[in-house]
């Protein structure tokens, strides 16, 4: 008798040839089933691909004969479908997925061992449906490897707070002389007076920075090269009110309107669940669930 995770594997293969998808991407969030899921073969299969943690350093020599592709995507701390969401965008940008594939996935709970969830995608209504999901336009941003890397520190703040407290915050990338132009510093800019390659949020001193700093009021202005321009700074835009945007606080407001002024991407931390919410163009793209039973709330 097959094991529920090779059963669950088969029927998601099975499910892809039924649905005419193209990919299956299995979830494997630790080293341990990362190698039991290399001994049984399916890696042979090149319409699979894993998703596995950026930090994850895959066994050798059963590595080398790999035939799926490779995801490594920040995934923890995340419902399931935001882990799957996220993955979709490394997928597209990493040219794995085109924005209309239909995708087969597996998963299990963060951090664990087994898997227990199928889900399918089909991207081309994915995109347009009230996912919402529609990082279609900023694609071919140049910014968007570092929209990523701010969404990676967005869901830590959403999901972990600061010293278990919850905490809100902006983050707003790119046109940055419009940024600044549309907004003022509301306390002392921390970010003032040093040398920009120790301003880049590639650096993990700077990430812990900014989770510090979040605390404080105002957004973080950040260049589309990763250099953090500014913390603390009010946005001067006026609040766009949409439809999308009822029951939302002046903090997604401002981000919308700011993006709308501008052609920056602007992400949100929400306070009060902890929700990161990406914006361009004054609509928002897409929404991340983050898990917060770690909050000390």
């Amino acid at each position: 008798m097959k094991d529920q995770k090779t059963t669950i594997i088969s029927t998601a293969i099975d499910l892809a040839a039924q649905t005419g998808s193209r990919h299956i991407f299995i979830f494997l969030d630790t080293a341990r089933i990362c190698n039991w899921f290399l001994k049984t073969g399916y890696a042979e299969n090149p319409e699979v691909v894993m998703v596995i943690p950026h930090k994850l350093q895959l066994q050798e020599p059963l590595a080398r004969k790999l035939k799926s592709k490779v995801i490594k995507s920040w995934s923890g701390n995340q419902t399931r479908f935001s882990r799957i969401k996220y993955a979709f965008l490394h997928g597209v940008l990493e040219h794995v997925l085109d924005t209309d594939s239909k995708v087969v996935c597996v998963l299990g709970p963060w951090g664990k061992n087994h898997l227990d969830t199928i889900a399918i995608h089909d991207l081309s209504l994915s995109w347009s449906e009230e996912f919402p999901f529609n990082p279609a336009s900023i694609m071919n941003s140049d910014s968007l490897t570092m929209v990523l890397a701010v969404i990676d520190i967005a869901l830590d703040i959403g999901a972990l707070g600061r010293e278990g407290k919850p905490i809100g915050t902006i983050f707003v990338i790119g046109d940055t002389d419009q940024v600044i132009l549309h907004s003022h510093q509301a306390v002392f800019n921390p970010f003032k007076g040093y040398p920009k390659k120790e301003r880049n949020i590639t650096r993990s001193e700077v990430v812990e920075s900014i989770k510090e700093l979040a605390q404080l009021d105002g957004a973080f202005i950040i260049e589309g090269t990763g250099t953090v321009m500014a913390g603390g700074r009010h946005l001067d835009a006026r609040s766009v009110l949409t439809k999308e945007l009822r029951g939302l606080g002046s903090r997604h407001r401002s981000a919308a309107g700011i993006t709308k002024m501008t052609t920056a991407i602007a992400i949100v931390v929400s306070e009060s669940t902890g929700r990161v919410t990406i914006f361009e163009n004054g609509k928002i793209i897409s929404t991340l669930e983050p898990v917060i039973s770690s909050r000390m709330v």
